[in-house]
């Protein structure tokens, strides 16, 4: 399963506050990341007692060669015309400067704990980058968690 945050800011995100917050929802989790000169661009979150690591990539709209993916978002979105928020959320993902993608293992031993990992990542994530978040077959959310758009 995956869930993709498409965030407004071009901010780095700490990974220590991002560890720290999930230590405050509860969770202790791990994680380890690969970086260059324009920060983290992937890595793994860990959940203690092991399992499959939850995979989390980071891509900058000013570096990556995202836009398609973008514009292919926003196409989708231009179409979910029966929820009110559709045309706010394709703008949103017109003007996203950095997706994130966490892809949610299948195959984990505490599914209580890995769906707070990857909600609490996303909305961590959305939180501190002026973004919304959305998770496959599920819907589009804001940073609080509100749904925004379900999909059918």
């Amino acid at each position: 399963m995956w869930y993709r945050v498409f965030g407004r800011s071009d901010a780095d995100v700490s990974l220590s506050a991002l560890l720290r917050h999930l230590h405050d929802a509860g969770l202790n989790a791990t994680g380890q990341f690969k970086g260059d000169d324009l920060g983290w661009f992937g890595g793994e979150l860990i959940l203690e007692g092991g399992g499959t690591p939850a995979y989390l990539e980071r891509y900058l709209a000013s570096a990556d060669e995202i836009r398609s993916d973008l514009n292919s978002w926003a196409a989708w979105l231009e179409t979910a015309d029966y929820s009110p928020n559709h045309r706010m959320l394709m703008e949103h993902v017109i003007q996203t400067r950095q997706l994130f993608t966490l892809r949610r293992p299948v195959d984990h031993a505490d599914e209580v704990a890995l769906e707070l990992l990857c909600s609490e990542t996303c909305r961590f994530l959305a939180e501190k980058t002026a973004g919304v978040y959305q998770l496959d077959d599920a819907g589009w959310f804001a940073a609080d968690g509100t749904m925004l758009l379900r999909e059918y």
